[in-house]
């Protein structure tokens, strides 16, 4: 079926659609991954994003729902320069174009993503629409000019849970309001303590407490934050000894306290952090307070908390070959890598001057990696939970497990 994308600059892109009519819209990326579109189809980093594959073959091994990284595909449609419509692998319960129509995700193929990535490349990632049904070029350019932008759209909010779960059985347990102890008796000898506790929005009226915790003592408590968390690094967490409870963007800092972590997480997402207003001055509020751990979006925003500025990539960072230098270890690593924002160097030094660079990106010298050891704080701009990529930086998980201990 005819397809054509059209970007706002005027530059538009035939192609076909591999999953039927229909129509997408968002920012055009690239990613450079050679595989893994099943995760990053489902990484909420990916909301209000157009994923345009670089490798030319895509399908080939089907679908897996063990590979997804949240609940739903999160990017608005996939682009590829080759469909394979029969996969081969023993894995595969089904096809990518079968999974994408369930979702009702468009898919288009046939289109030339060198020329796409190139384009970006020079021009900056861009909105764009692509359509079956309308295939007029200047209809679709000035529908893609009508696009929010994504400076200054607060999207964590649009994927973060709305309620509170624990990782369970390799998926999210989400915790009922009969668990959460009910709000104590006015009067009653800790009443105070209770008022203290009850949480407003998501939380009602009911109590969040350390009482949540199951394995208190045997395992570290850990409340990640969640703007866009991905499966996977709940499990790497879960890995090196962690029990994680996964809150929504909107938990403020006096909530948080009143489970009495052993540290907290600071999850990925979409979009610009600027606009996340509350998580900025709850992690104000937390800096100095339990170890903290941010990754991707998280990074972002500790930065932001500390003083420092964000801006945005003019095409960002997509695909598991990001090279990355360690300064403590003067080794380079093979990380992977999905953001478009990036923390300012030079405004963190003025902001915050007991902050440390830690890893730096060698292809444009863009901050990767901070701590501030007076904080108890660190985070790196990249995945090391992979998911797809490589597992050179795994190491991170085990750093934060031992900042807990110690």
């Amino acid at each position: 079926m005819k397809a054509l994308l059209a970007l706002e600059d005027g530059r538009t892109f035939p192609c076909k659609s591999f999953t039927g009519a229909g129509e997408a819209m968002g920012e055009v990326v690239f990613n450079t991954s050679m595989t893994g579109y099943q995760e990053i189809l489902t990484d909420p980093s990916y909301y209000g994003q157009m994923v345009t594959m670089t490798y030319p073959m895509m399908g080939n091994y089907g679908v897996c729902p063990e590979d997804i990284e949240s609940d739903k595909i999160q990017a608005s449609a996939l682009i590829v320069r080759e469909y394979v419509d029969f996969p081969s692998n023993w894995r595969s319960t089904g096809s990518l174009a079968d999974y994408l129509k369930k979702e009702g995700i468009l898919g288009v193929e046939d289109l030339d993503t060198r020329a796409l990535t190139r384009h970006i490349r020079e021009a900056g990632a861009m909105r764009a629409v692509i359509s079956t049904s309308d295939l007029d070029p200047a209809s679709l350019v000035e529908r893609a000019k009508q696009i929010p932008q994504m400076e200054g759209c607060n999207l964590a909010e649009k994927v973060s849970t709305e309620r509170p779960y624990f990782w369970s059985n390799n998926r999210p347990e989400f915790i009922s309001l009969d668990f959460i102890n009910p709000k104590l008796e006015e009067g009653s000898p800790n009443s105070r303590d209770a008022r203290s506790c009850v949480s407003t929005s998501p939380y009602s009226t009911h109590r969040f407490d350390a009482s949540l915790w199951r394995h208190k003592g045997k395992k570290h408590s850990v409340v990640a934050l969640d703007f866009g968390i991905k499966y996977n690094i709940i499990r790497c967490l879960e890995e090196v000894g962690c029990e994680v409870l996964v809150v929504p963007a909107s938990t403020t800092a006096d909530e948080i306290k009143c489970l009495e972590p052993d540290g907290i997480f600071l999850s990925n997402g979409p979009g610009d952090p600027e606009p996340l207003h509350q998580p900025i001055e709850t992690i104000k509020a937390l800096l100095g307070y339990k170890p903290i751990f941010g990754i991707c979006l998280g990074m972002q925003l500790l930065g932001l908390a500390m003083g420092a500025k964000t801006y945005k990539i003019k095409f960002g960072h997509r695909g598991g070959n990001q090279p990355v230098k360690n300064f403590a270890t003067n080794k380079v690593e093979i990380t992977s890598q999905n953001h478009g924002f990036a923390v300012d160097i030079k405004s963190l030094k003025c902001s915050a001057p007991n902050a440390a660079m830690t890893h730096i990106n060698l292809n444009e010298e863009s901050l990767e990696g901070i701590k501030d050891d007076s904080l108890k704080v660190f985070a790196v701009q990249y995945h090391p939970e992979a998911s797809p990529g490589p597992h050179d930086a795994a190491y991170l998980f085990k750093q934060f497990s031992d900042m807990m201990r110690s």
